[in-house]
């Protein structure tokens, strides 16, 4: 029988699958409150009349408040039990999301979003370490793919539920339904999710590069994918803000028609491009190291024509080319976030999880909505939407350029 100071064993019921399978539901719910309000948000402008700039700005204060907690809950995570602070997080969240149907100003609503970043500055640094811990670094492409597959999945009931349910039966009706599970599923984290011991999986020698907080700005794989991220994060942040919308107002489409569709695509184009692009990375993994960076690279490049498409094609291929975009976009995700987690030890791992958080908040979607929120109002949402393909190009020529310093996985401790 595993314990936490053994290698954990593969069993049916193994406390690393019951912890997995908490943990991605977690993750779903996480996304769903995120994502309600890019679908609802055109319903919230109508009863207040919000201008796009103040629409981005909520997202902006909800990323503001994430990477201010970020370093906190980071050396937090490294240095205390992380179960009960996974537990805290997602009850602190689910509470906010349930106060959002009492709210009507937009100063409350700025403060609600702004806190929501301090339960998930908890969840997102904490998840991906507890289960680097649980899988060694050849293993943690497949679980992080498997775990980040909720990311589209989320997403999409989040966009869909806000526009449908808050089409008919108003803007506030998704946001207190989608709050309950978030209690649930905390309780029973901390009922049955478990705490693995510390570096019990980790194989790559644990350097001062690799395991001290300095060693971390002079980690060139940590930080060639950490900025490359950053610069991907800047457009999906963008694009998930605003894609409902600009369906609505260049192809026609109704509020909940346009959230359908964002709904459909991202959750098609989730599972299927992370399960592809994880799968890719793991049979890839056994003949090149530098194949997490490279599959990053790569997907982020087939990107670029596609979103450029969506954006100044006819109107006719916003649809098609939006799929292919989304499609190429998701296959980077267990592999770039595996790549992450594999350039650092257990040491400073939730601290350089941290550490990443900040950076890819900070240079990329806790600015871009606002962003692009504000060219729109001054041109228009078509052309606010392009400034995310430059991003798109500097992530891929930094993750490119990455690839070299990936840390090669057959290397054993001493």
């Amino acid at each position: 029988m595993a314990t936490l100071t053994q290698p954990v064993q593969r069993s049916r019921f193994s406390p690393a699958l019951v912890t997995l399978s908490l943990l991605i539901g977690l993750n779903l719910l996480n996304y769903i409150d995120r994502y309600i309000l890019p679908g609802a948000q055109s319903l919230i402008q109508k009863e207040f009349g919000w201008k796009d700039e103040q629409i981005g700005l909520l997202t902006t204060a909800m990323f503001v408040v994430y990477m201010l907690f970020a370093p906190l809950t980071g050396w937090l995570g490294d240095h205390f039990s992380r179960k009960p602070l996974i537990v805290g997080g997602a009850i602190l969240w689910s509470l906010l999301t349930l106060w959002t149907a009492w709210v009507h100003d937009y100063t409350s609503m700025f403060v609600r979003h702004a806190l929501v970043g301090v339960g998930e500055a908890s969840f997102g640094i904490f998840a991906p370490a507890v289960l680097s811990d649980f899988y060694d670094e050849r293993s943690r492409n497949r679980i992080l793919s498997i775990f980040y597959l909720a990311i589209p999945v989320g997403a999409a009931i989040g966009v869909t539920s806000g526009g449908v349910l808050g089409s008919k039966y108003g803007w506030r009706t998704p946001f207190l339904v989608c709050a309950i599970p978030g209690f649930l599923i905390a309780v029973l984290y901390g009922f049955f999710g478990k705490e693995p011991k510390r570096g019990s999986s980790d194989h790559v020698k644990a350097t001062a590069d690799r395991a001290t907080f300095r060693g971390l700005f002079r980690n060139p794989a940590f930080l060639t994918a950490t900025f490359g991220l950053a610069m991907l994060t800047f457009a999906m942040g963008g694009i998930s803000t605003w894609i409902a919308q600009f369906l609505e107002r260049f192809t026609g489409m109704s509020t909940a028609a346009a959230g359908t569709w964002v709904g459909v695509v991202t959750v098609i184009d989730g599972i299927a491009g992370t399960a592809v692009g994880g799968f890719i990375a793991q049979r890839w993994l056994k003949t090149n190291h530098k194949a997490l960076y490279l599959l990053s690279f790569w997907s982020v490049v087939l990107t670029i024509p596609c979103g450029a498409l969506v954006f100044f094609g006819p109107r006719s291929w916003a649809l098609p080319s939006l799929f292919a975009a989304e499609f190429f976009l998701f296959l980077n995700t267990g592999p770039l976030n595996t790549a992450i987690v594999n350039s650092v030890s257990a040491p400073v791992r939730a601290t350089a999880i941290s550490v990443n958080l900040f950076c890819i908040h900070f240079f990329g979607d806790t600015f871009s909505p606002g962003i692009i929120g504000a060219v729109s109002d001054r041109t228009n949402l078509r052309l606010a939407l392009g400034v995310t393909l430059v991003s798109l190009l500097v992530s891929a020529v930094i993750l490119g350029s990455g690839a070299r310093f990936a840390p090669r996985l057959q290397e054993s401790r001493t």
